[in-house]
């Protein structure tokens, strides 16, 4: 018998309350962390964006923002929705994985060309921990890693200064959307009944 063998036969089972406890503290966490982010959005964004008419305040996108999203090849973050039979917490932990990668993935590659956006990297890089100690409190399987090739395509499209600015002011604002989508459903996990667990 090998050493691996051992270790996964002697190594405790967590009650179904154990689990379900440690699952809800890591959503605390994450939900903690999430809304740092929130916070640290506009900081980060005053602080980054100079390109005039570019703000985190205004109503719904020009129809220049929403060219320049495809031009840019900004990927959409995976949808969030409420826990039900059709969306299972295995389908809701993977994607809020899928889409903090994603949002790490794209902040980083900005920050070859942008600095002040390493606080929020990190933040996200930490929520990812967090993600990870739910689907583990949850015994789910792990989650296929998100295509790092959408960061390298917006990559080979920041030809300037002007797509570099645009491309962050897209990226913390979808961002923005992102967490808040995540805020009302860690919301109702950490309150509410969670099926699976």
């Amino acid at each position: 018998m090998n050493t691996l063998t051992v270790l996964v036969q002697s190594a405790p089972t967590r009650s179904a309350s154990e689990s379900l406890a440690a699952f809800r503290e890591a959503a605390e966490r994450a939900k903690t962390l999430v809304e740092k982010i929130l916070k640290d959005i506009p900081t980060t964004h005053a602080n980054t964006i100079t390109t005039e008419g570019l703000t985190l305040h205004t109503s719904g996108q020009t129809a220049n923002l929403q060219m320049m999203v495809k031009t840019l090849g900004i990927p959409d973050a995976p949808v969030i929705k409420p826990l039900s039979e059709r969306f299972t917490l295995d389908m809701y932990v993977s994607r809020m994985s899928a889409g903090s990668q994603l949002y790490q993935g794209l902040l980083g590659v900005l920050s070859d060309r942008l600095s002040g956006l390493s606080d929020l990297r990190s933040e996200l890089r930490d929520l990812l921990t967090q993600i990870s100690k739910m689907r583990e409190a949850a015994q789910l399987g792990a989650s296929s890693d998100a295509d790092q090739n959408q960061s390298l395509d917006l990559a080979s499209r920041l030809h300037g200064n002007y797509e570099v600015q645009v491309a962050a002011h897209l990226t913390m604002s979808r961002l923005r959307s992102f967490c808040h989508d995540l805020i009302r459903s860690l919301r109702a996990i950490v309150a509410g009944p969670i099926g699976g667990l």
